[in-house]
C-alpha cells in the first residue's frame, strides 16, 4: 500500500517529495558548508537521499547545483537540470541526465513533471562559462506540486495554478542578511502565493545557508521571513494554508 503523498524539507531549497510511489529530490544541498557559507538547522541524513528515483535542479547558481552534494548521490541516479547544464552533471559521471526547457514534460514512473518558466539569473559564476535558462517544475502524481526553484515574480505563474496546485514550493529568502534581484521577499512571495492559489504553501529558501559568524551580528534573516510571508500570505492569500517546516521536517498532503 503506497504512504500518503508527502513533502520533507530538508533545507534551503532541497525538498524530498514523495508521491504515487516516486521520490524526487529538489536542488540537493547535503552537506554542511558551501565556501562562506555554513549551515544552520538539521543536518541531512543519508536516509534522505538513499533511494531517490530522480533529481530536479532549477538551475546552475553554486547554492541549487551543488556539485559534493550531487557526488554523493549514486550515478545511476536520473538528473533533470536545464538546457547547458547537461555537461556539468555528465563530468560528475551521472548516466541518466535529461536536458529541459519551459514546456517540456519528463516521467517518473507515475508521475509527470512538467517544466515550467522562473525569472532568475543564470549563469554559474563569473568564473565559469556554463549558462542554463532557471526553470521551476510541477510535479503531477495524486497531487499537484509546484516547485519554484529560485525566480522573481511573473505574471505567467497564474498559469501553473491551472489545474489547482495542492501544494507550492515557494522561496521567500536567499542565503544572506539582504536579497539580489531575481529573487521572492516575504512580500513578493504573498503576491506570487496569491496568482498560485495552491491548497497548502510551504516556504523553502530560507534559514539553512548564512555567512560563517554574522549570524551573531544579523540574525533575523535567519528566523524572521517564513512567519513574514505567512502573515503577508494571510493578508493577500487566505485561502491557501502556509506550513512552515523547520529543516528536517514532513508534512502530508
Amino acid at each position: 500500500m503506497l504512504s500518503a503523498p508527502r513533502a520533507s524539507f530538508l533545507g534551503h531549497s532541497t525538498v524530498a517529495i514523495e508521491d504515487s510511489g516516486v521520490r524526487l529530490l529538489t536542488d540537493p544541498l547535503l552537506r554542511g558548508r558551501i565556501g562562506h557559507l555554513r549551515r544552520h538547522g538539521a543536518p541531512v541524513t543519508e536516509a534522505s537521499w538513499a533511494t531517490l528515483d530522480g533529481v530536479l535542479l532549477s538551475h546552475l547558481h553554486h547554492d541549487h547545483f551543488d556539485r559534493r552534494s550531487l557526488e554523493l548521490l549514486g550515478r545511476s541516479t536520473p538528473i533533470v537540470v536545464p538546457r547547458g547544464g547537461g555537461a556539468l552533471v555528465r563530468d560528475l559521471g551521472f548516466s541518466q541526465v535529461d536536458e529541459v526547457v519551459a514546456g517540456d514534460r519528463i516521467s517518473f514512473g507515475a508521475v509527470s513533471v512538467l517544466v515550467v518558466d522562473a525569472e532568475h539569473e543564470g549563469g554559474r559564476g563569473p568564473r565559469s562559462a556554463h549558462h542554463a535558462q532557471p526553470v521551476g517544475y510541477v510535479i503531477e502524481g495524486e497531487r499537484r506540486i509546484y516547485f519554484a526553484g529560485d525566480t522573481d515574480i511573473f505574471d505567467e505563474m497564474a498559469a501553473i495554478a491551472q489545474p489547482p496546485l495542492d501544494l507550492a514550493l515557494i522561496p521567500v529568502w536567499g542565503w544572506g542578511p539582504t536579497l539580489g534581484p531575481g529573487h521572492l521577499d516575504p512580500l513578493s512571495a504573498a503576491e506570487a502565493l496569491a496568482l498560485l492559489a495552491p491548497a497548502v504553501a510551504i516556504p523553502i529558501h530560507w534559514g539553512t545557508l548564512y555567512p560563517f559568524a554574522l549570524e551573531r551580528l544579523r540574525p533575523r534573516a535567519l528566523s524572521d521571513p517564513p512567519h513574514l510571508f505567512k502573515r503577508y500570505a494571510g493578508e493577500l492569500a487566505p485561502a491557501s494554508e502556509v506550513r512552515i517546516l523547520a529543516p528536517g521536517e514532513t508534512t502530508e498532503l
